[in-house]
Order: structure tokens, then sequence, then C-alpha cells
């Protein structure tokens, strides 16, 4: 009877070990969606390439239609290469600001300013060391109207691992036009682009911008 009395004593304990492991690791996740923020400008520290797989590894974890997993992550971390996309982007960004600034005889420093607010934009998305590129497969059996679901999922789910390891994302599509990436980064057209992500390390996080309380969001049974 002691024996089996302190067996169960003992599986208690264990599962009570167990328990406060899983509501610290549950907790740990948790915060980890709370501190994700869109970040904007970034550090010129190196990503270690563990670093990136671990964050593509997680991304190609997310829930797909028929398990088909349609994702093909470019990951552009060749200098030059980013250096060609910050130019390319100056250059649209700034066109039809220059085009109306040539209209005008007489131009002051408050007329320069969008352009030099254009160009800081830039600047600072295309600061980061590294870039995923995140695509889907238009050749996927699902077919366009489900993995245009797929791709953002797969997407968030790397923006979250970027975080837990101490790196800043922001999820882009109109800030780096797709027509854009695809004359730079030379993608085939049998890839459809979801977004493109900055990865490294923020110069500075940027604050916490205010959220809707959650019973603001939610509806129990109707609305």
């Amino acid at each position: 009877m002691r024996a089996a009395s302190a067996a169960g004593t003992g599986l208690a304990l264990a599962t009570q070990a167990t328990a406060a492991r899983t509501d610290d690791g549950a907790a740990a996740l948790l915060e980890i969606f709370a501190k994700r923020q869109s970040v904007r400008r970034y550090k010129s520290d190196p990503v270690p390439d563990e670093h990136v797989r671990m964050i593509l590894d997680a991304g190609r974890r997310a829930p797909t239609c028929m398990n088909q997993q349609p994702w093909k992550f470019l990951v552009i971390r060749d200098k030059e290469k980013i250096a060609r996309m910050r130019q390319r982007l100056i250059e649209v960004a700034t066109k039809p600001i220059d085009a109306k600034l040539q209209q005008q005889t007489n131009v002051s420093e408050q007329d320069l300013e969008p352009r030099k607010k254009a160009i800081a934009t830039v600047e600072g998305y295309l600061s980061a060391p590294v870039y995923v590129v995140v695509l889907t497969d238009n050749q996927c059996l699902c077919g366009l109207e489900y993995t245009k679901h797929d791709g953002p999922l797969a997407a968030g789910y790397l923006m979250l691992a970027a975080r837990a390891l101490g790196y800043g994302t922001v999820y882009l599509t109109d800030s780096i036009p797709e027509a854009v990436a695809r004359e730079v980064w030379n993608i085939p057209d049998r890839y459809r682009r979801v977004c493109i992500t900055p990865i490294g390390v923020p110069d500075g996080w940027p604050p916490p911008k205010p959220k809707k309380k959650l019973e603001e969001l939610v509806a129990y049974e109707s609305l």
C-alpha cells in the first residue's frame, strides 16, 4: 500500500511539475504575440544563419490547404541586391514628387520635405541585413483561392518566430510594389508574392500602439 501511495504521490508531483512548465511556456509564447511590433528601421547587425533557418522553419509549419504547403521563401542577404532595391524604390517613390516640383517656378525647403520623407521611408525599410519574400506557388493543387490564405499564415508564423529571437519585422506589400520586386529580385511568374519582410535588430523598438479592447472585438453566439 505504501508503495502504491508513494507511486501516486510521485505521479501527482510529476504532473504538477509538467503543468508548471507548460504554463511557463504558454505564458512566454503569448507574450511574444503582445510584443510583436512593426519595425521600419534596422541596425546593420548580421542575423546568424541558424536564426534565419529557425525563423523559416517556423513559417513552414503554418496551417495550409490539404497540407499542400505551397510556400516558397526567397531569402535576400546580398548587399548589392538590397542596394539595387533601395535605389529602385527611391526612383519609384520620388518620380511623382519630382514631376510636381518641376512644374513649380520656385521650390522651397518645405516643398522638398515630401521627397525627403519618401527617401527616408525607403531607406528605413531597406536598412535590414535580411529580407524574406513570402511566395505561394500558383501551380498548387488547391488553387489561388486557397493559397491566398496560406501565404499570410506562413508570414505571420515566421514574423512571430523572429520576434521570439529578438528581431523586428514588418509586413510589406505596397511599400515594395510587386512589379518592382519581380524586376529587381527576378521572381518568376509561377509564384505569387504575398509580402516581403525585413528581419533584423531594430534601430530602437517603436512605442507600442494602442489596441482595441477584446470586448470590442468579440461576440458570443450572435452579433
